[in-house]
C-alpha cells in the first residue's frame, strides 16, 4: 500500500512578466475570461479568506479557503475547499502557485495537494487546471482567452 498522497502538478511557460501573471491570478476582470466566468476575491494577505465566486452573481461561491502565503509576484499558497466545508480544515486541499522567470518568459507551476480524501476532486482538478492554465497563457500572450473558459462551467454552473 502506497503512503504517497495524491497531488496534481502542472507547469506551463508563459510569455509574460511575473508581475502580469500575478495580477492575472487575482484580477476579477481577467479571471472571468480564463476561469469559467469566475473571480477570485481576497485582500491576498496571509490568514485572509479567499473565494472563487461566480462573476455575475457573487452569492454563488464554488471554492473557498484561506491565503496561507502571499509573496508577490513569486508565490501564492491557498487552501481549497467546497464552500460548505470551508470551516472544516480536514476537508481542505492546498494549491501553490509558483512563478519564476525562465528564458525570457515565466514558468508557472501549480501544485494541488491533499486530494487523497476525494478521488473525484483529483479527477476534476486534473481536467480543470490544464484548461484554466492554457487559457490563462493564451490570454496573457494574445489578449484573448480560450472561448470555452469564458462561459460558466463551475460545479454550480447555471
Amino acid at each position: 500500500m502506497s503512503t504517497e498522497k495524491p497531488s496534481f502538478v502542472y507547469a506551463i511557460y508563459i510569455a509574460t512578466t511575473p508581475e502580469k501573471l500575478w495580477q492575472a491570478l487575482q484580477d476579477p476582470e481577467m479571471t472571468k475570461d480564463y476561469w469559467g466566468r469566475s473571480r477570485n476575491v481576497s485582500d491576498w494577505m496571509p490568514g485572509s479568506r479567499w473565494e472563487h465566486q461566480n462573476y455575475d452573481d457573487s452569492s454563488i461561491v464554488d471554492v473557498a479557503g484561506e491565503v496561507v502565503e502571499s509573496d508577490p509576484p513569486r508565490r501564492l499558497v491557498v487552501t481549497w475547499a467546497d464552500p460548505e466545508d470551508a470551516g472544516d480544515v480536514s476537508k481542505h486541499s492546498r494549491v501553490t502557485f509558483e512563478i519564476e522567470p525562465a528564458h525570457d518568459s515565466v514558468r508557472l507551476t501549480v501544485t494541488h495537494e491533499g486530494l487523497e480524501r476525494d478521488p473525484k476532486k483529483l479527477t476534476a482538478v486534473s481536467q480543470g487546471w490544464p484548461a484554466i492554465l492554457s487559457s490563462l497563457k493564451t490570454l496573457l500572450e494574445t489578449g484573448e482567452a480560450l472561448p470555452g473558459t469564458k462561459r460558466r462551467w463551475g460545479r454550480r454552473a447555471a
